[in-house]
């Protein structure tokens, strides 16, 4: 009724046409009706601005207003998370079919024990559990587990351990514990946070798939308007490409860049520089191979987002890529043979983009490959003979999240790292229970 009698008002102020003595008075009453309804509306607004500024005044500050006297409470309080911290798992399977029988080797390389590109058949893949929260107003904890199948047996490992100030002046922060370094842009995430099954193939070379280690490292966020943030580290060196824990338990150290911003509403970017120097104090390579010596690893990557006026619910697109370069000094043994005196240099890359073409669903297509000066004939028949291959692999993939928490993927690579070219058939899920964060950029 109140909306016809404005009609009506509205009407008869358009129209600039005259009123009867009637209808002047219908108009008086809806503007008494009105005014009415504006004193009830500023009245509750009152009430409200009232209310918050009650909830953000400090208990002795109300205590004040209610003319209380309560006693002081301590300056470090209680809050709700303190010992409810965020607890999540995630499950990961894979069914898979190779074209012939699976060998992680690529000729001219050494590997870590994790560098290959998973089993043939079906696998429950590594499941992670995670727990982390604040620890009070000054740290943050972060805690997880890896429970993987290995061998036909289960294996439990501790992933990561570390806590990370929260508090430190002039954009400072510190990580102490166990944590992925923050060299290389794909290193940081989790393993079911990418967009393809397995890892790209310089980063299972050079990297074993993930470069994890115990140590400190610090980060300094520069205050600009441009993302621009350095990082260092120093570490065990227990883990590939150190190995050893060489240097008294101290025998890994890194520097790594980052910049980034945006372009119009629509683009953002990411370009990063690394550098990771280790020592290798007898690494094993799982064939019967061992290095002894210097490790030097850089790289350059970057990514490119789109999304349609920032808004990537329907369509979006990223472009990745990365150009790595690792120098290895020092002495070769091979399985049930005479040290080698070995000083090469080795090099590789990759290119990937993934396209959301509507809601839920992507596709992404990867091209990976790696190189290696050859070390002579004094070296064949071990992991550093490079056989005359150029190793690389495509790989493409389609992949349908019914939401944040559920995901299926398909993917298929042709791999011709080795010898012989394999085809590889992945069929993927990815299901997150309870709580999980967002990752980074």
């Amino acid at each position: 009724m109140y909306i016809r009698k404005v009609a009506i008002v509205l009407l008869c102020a358009i129209s600039g046409s005259t009123v009867t003595a009637g209808e002047l008075t219908e108009i008086d009453l809806l503007r008494e009706e009105l005014s009415e309804i504006r004193r009830l509306y500023e009245t509750q607004i009152k009430a409200l601005e009232t209310r918050i500024d009650s909830l953000e005044r400090s208990p002795q500050e109300q205590a004040v207003v209610a003319d209380v006297a309560i006693p002081e409470v301590p300056a470090v309080q209680e809050k709700p998370s303190d010992f409810n911290p965020s607890i999540g798992v995630v499950l990961v399977g894979t069914a898979a079919s190779f074209s012939r029988n699976n060998d992680s080797a690529v000729p001219g390389f050494m590997l870590g024990e994790e560098a290959g590109p998973g089993e043939d058949g079906f696998s429950v893949g590594e499941s992670e559990i995670n727990a982390k929260a604040n620890i009070d107003d000054k740290f943050f904890g972060n805690f997880t587990l890896a429970v993987a199948d290995e061998d036909g047996s289960t294996e439990v490992e501790l992933e990561e351990a570390w806590f990370e100030t929260l508090a430190l002046p002039y954009g400072l922060q510190l990580r102490g514990g166990r944590f992925f370094s923050g060299i290389g842009y794909r290193n940081q995430f989790h393993r079911h946070a990418d967009d393809f099954v397995d890892r790209p193939l310089p980063y299972r070379v050079f990297m074993n798939g993930q470069y994890l280690d115990d140590g400190v490292q610090t980060r300094w966020l520069a205050p600009t308007d441009l993302f621009m943030e350095v990082g260092a580290e120093w570490l065990r060196g227990d883990k590939f490409p150190a190995g050893g824990s060489g240097h008294d338990g101290k025998g890994a150290w890194s520097l790594f860049g980052r910049t980034g911003g945006d372009v119009g509403i629509s683009h953002s970017w990411l370009a990063g520089l690394s550098w990771l120097s280790a020592r290798a104090k007898d690494r094993d390579s799982g064939e019967g191979d061992d290095f002894d010596g210097d490790v030097d690893l850089a790289i350059l990557d970057g990514v490119w987002k789109w999304a349609p006026n920032g808004n990537p619910y329907r369509n979006n697109l990223k472009l990745e890529g990365a150009l790595f370069w690792q120098n290895q000094d020092g002495v070769f043994t091979p399985g049930g043979g005479s040290p080698l005196a070995y000083d090469e240099d080795q090099w590789g890359g990759y290119l990937e983009g993934i396209y959301q073409f509507m809601p839920q669903w992507r596709a992404g297509m990867r091209y990976a490959w790696v190189d290696t000066d050859d070390p002579g004939s004094a070296f064949t028949g071990t992991s550093l003979d490079t056989l005359g291959v150029s190793p690389e692999i495509y790989t493409a993939m389609l992949d349908w999240s019914n939401s944040e928490f559920s995901r299926f993927r398909l993917q298929y690579s042709r791999d011709e790292s080795d010898v012989k070219s394999l085809d590889r058939f992945y069929l993927q899920y990815i299901m997150s229970l309870g709580a999980h964060g967002a990752h980074q950029f």
